[in-house]
């Protein structure tokens, strides 16, 4: 990409300049035009997604190969750990040992019914989002990870504001700072905000 302008909204993890070089349609300039694409490439994981039964959610390679699927025709690196740090997230040398113990908590939590099931996947969430795995995309892989446990276990998706949260302002507001609450704990704002 010659001469991008991409254009950061609040709460967005900005690309190094060797990731935006890994982008691959070569005729996308703009914000705009890499969100429909990358949009419509996201539709695409989802037509795979109900394609088949996820019987191993809680898992690094379904981890990756959703992202994968995800941005498969937009980034180089699709499904492929980030290789440097960011403005959130763990160490990039750690995402895939954290992604194990969030899955471990998580399968123990739900053998034991340790919280309500909305409960315990808007709280997995929020640590996968804080753990921030792939250079981009990790707000919008973690709430379909989170879509795809929640039917799996027999309920309806989150409604995440009934809006698109890259397009839509002042819902996306509302969700980073849920985030940013459950970052302190009080995790009511994005238990209220997944449903509404």
């Amino acid at each position: 990409m010659k001469s991008s302008s991409f254009e950061y909204v609040a709460g967005t993890t900005p690309l190094d300049p060797d990731e935006i070089a890994a982008l691959i349609p070569i005729h996308i300039t703009t914000q705009d035009q890499l969100n429909e694409w990358e949009q419509a490439n996201i539709i695409e994981a989802e037509n795979w997604l109900r394609a088949r039964k996820q019987s191993k959610i809680l898992d690094l390679n379904f981890c990756m190969k959703l992202h994968e699927k995800m941005f498969d025709q937009t980034w180089q690196w699709a499904g492929q750990f980030r290789r440097s740090n960011k403005n959130i997230g763990v160490f990039w040398e750690q995402i895939a040992t954290q992604l194990k113990i969030l899955f471990g908590d998580i399968k123990f939590q739900l053998e034991h019914n340790a919280y309500p099931l909305d409960e315990l996947v808007a709280r997995f969430h929020h640590r996968l989002v804080s753990i921030h795995p792939f250079p981009n995309g990790n707000g919008r892989h973690a709430r379909l990870i989170t879509d795809v446990l929640l039917i799996n276990h027999g309920a309806k998706r989150f409604t995440w504001g009934q809006t698109n949260l890259i397009i839509n302002a002042k819902t996306r507001q509302t969700y980073i700072s849920a985030l940013r609450e459950a970052d302190k704990g009080n995790y009511q704002p994005l238990f209220d905000f997944v449903r509404t």
